[in-house]
């Protein structure tokens, strides 16, 4: 069979070829930078298999570098890491691996290069190129991963039912590599996915969830969601998603799929925008119609309130899932609670009034939660998306239009507390609060200007009201 010879360009992989030589070592660059070198894909990582030890080749390159260059040495792992121009080049020695039930973290034993290769987790990946002098170049495919990418197939190199038992966040990995990379997975490894997917219970939440958002960050999202589901990971990774599904009909009347329209959101959002946190709000802004559906007779299917519902699973899900619970956490939340509101004003008469609220509530993310609810339009009647897309546009005008004129993105009303305590020559209390309040509620209504000189006659006639003024003249005259 004819070898196959690849460029490595970077002056890094022939010092490491010397070292190779003068230490009479085998090495050799494995796994997704020799993937992406045939998919001509941009890659900053570089892996390098030694047959000896991995951390003494990488400081002996250090070394060959003037010895500027730090090494990170993991020495529970084996591993070495360094940094050199723009790349991350990590080190390690071939290995073979053995599992246990209970555990996907393998025994591990110096082996060859194709034992190092076999423990792979796909065929993509279980490819290597020589830095060998006498074969310098030339690419290692024991378990035809080049044919695997040319059909882009997910394979296992082993037996797919012991590869995800062994490790169960392999799973994870075969649909977060079929998302990115737009492959489909081979029958056999969908089977014992799914056949092992209970077994994912082995895997802790951080590893999950950072496949998981790696999935979301694609480009197309849905497809990795829709494995998920097949395959019965879904239940075990986000399960209020998985309880979306399916149609409820009564007196012929029947909703939507909650599971199908929330990955189209989800696929819309992302045609916008590689924000992570947008993304998860397109999948949580549904979350909580499950638990609001109701039936009303001559009406239909309901799911009022399932905004407000919704944001306060947000923590709870974001909690379990180990991901950031402050602002990013609080982000999600705000456009999963306001998300019908642009919506609402589309179904009504725009009035200035709803459009500041809109703009106080949503502040800077306003520009973000537009974008959202256009993604939300998923209609298959297109007549009433473009219909729903112009009211839309109506809506942004008026928003841009308010925000310019009324200054109430974000806004703080002028008088403060002080302001209000020192005017009537009082303390903190209930009139000061109800005051503060009465001034915004003023300027969101556009009773008054946002400008300090209107709040403060506003004040002063709220406080008469109060009979704030009538005290105060009796201080006065005591």
């Amino acid at each position: 069979m004819e070898k196959t010879f690849l460029p490595l360009e970077h002056r890094v992989f022939k010092m490491i070829s010397e070292i190779a030589e003068e230490r009479n070592l085998e090495c050799y660059v494995i796994g997704g930078y020799v993937r992406d070198l045939l998919l001509r894909r941009p890659s900053k990582d570089i892996d390098i298999v030694v047959v000896g030890s991995g951390i003494k080749m990488a400081r002996m390159l250090a070394r060959k570098m003037g010895g500027k260059v730090p090494v990170s040495v993991f020495k529970n792992f084996g591993t070495a890491m360094l940094h050199f121009d723009d790349l991350e080049i990590e080190f390690v020695g071939a290995r073979k691996e053995s599992y246990s039930r209970e555990s996907r973290k393998p025994a591990v034993e110096d082996g060859t290069l194709l034992e190092d290769l076999d423990r792979r987790d796909f065929t993509i990946n279980a490819l290597a190129i020589s830095l060998n002098r006498e074969n310098y170049g030339e690419l290692m495919d024991p378990f035809n991963g080049v044919r695997d990418l040319e059909n882009k197939v997910i394979r296992t190199p082993l037996d797919p039912d012991i590869t995800y038992s062994d490790d169960p966040l392999r799973m994870m990995r075969a649909i977060r590599f079929a998302t990115q990379l737009d492959f489909g997975i081979e029958e056999m490894s969908l089977k014992a996915i799914a056949k092992n997917s209970s077994r994912l219970a082995i895997v802790s939440m951080e590893r999950i969830t950072d496949e998981l958002n790696k999935i979301i960050l694609s480009e197309r999202p849905s497809m990795g969601f829709i494995y998920l589901e097949e395959t019965g990971l879904l239940q075990y990774v986000l399960p209020e998603l998985e309880n979306l599904k399916g149609v409820d009909v009564r007196d012929r009347l029947g909703h939507k799929d909650n599971f199908s329209h929330t990955l189209q959101v989800l696929d819309n959002v992302a045609e916008k925008s590689g924000d992570l946190w947008l993304r998860w709000a397109a999948i949580l802004h549904d979350i909580a119609k499950p638990v609001t559906k109701k039936y009303m007779e001559g009406h239909g299917w309901t799911f009022h309130s399932h905004e407000f519902a919704g944001s306060k699973m947000v923590p709870d899900i974001f909690r379990r899932m180990h991901l950031p619970m402050g602002r990013s956490m609080k982000y999600v939340q705000k456009l999963v609670k306001l998300h019908l509101r642009p919506i609402a004003l589309v179904e009504e008469e725009v009035t200035d009034s709803a459009v500041r609220r809109l703009l106080f509530e949503a502040g800077d993310d306003v520009d973000n939660l537009m974008m959202l609810c256009e993604a939300d339009v998923t209609s298959k009647n297109d007549s009433k998306v473009k219909r729903f897309l112009a009211n839309f546009r109506k809506v942004r005008n008026k928003l841009k239009e308010i925000e310019e004129k009324d200054a109430v993105r974000n806004f703080q009303p002028p008088i403060t507390g002080e302001v209000i305590m020192k005017a009537f020559s009082i303390g903190p209390g209930r009139e000061v609060g109800i005051i503060k309040n009465a001034i915004k509620e003023a300027i969101l209504e556009g009773t008054i200007r946002n400008n300090y000189d209107q709040a403060y006659g506003f004040m002063l006639k709220k406080a008469e009201e109060l009979g704030l003024l009538e005290k105060k003249d009796q201080q006065g005259n005591t």
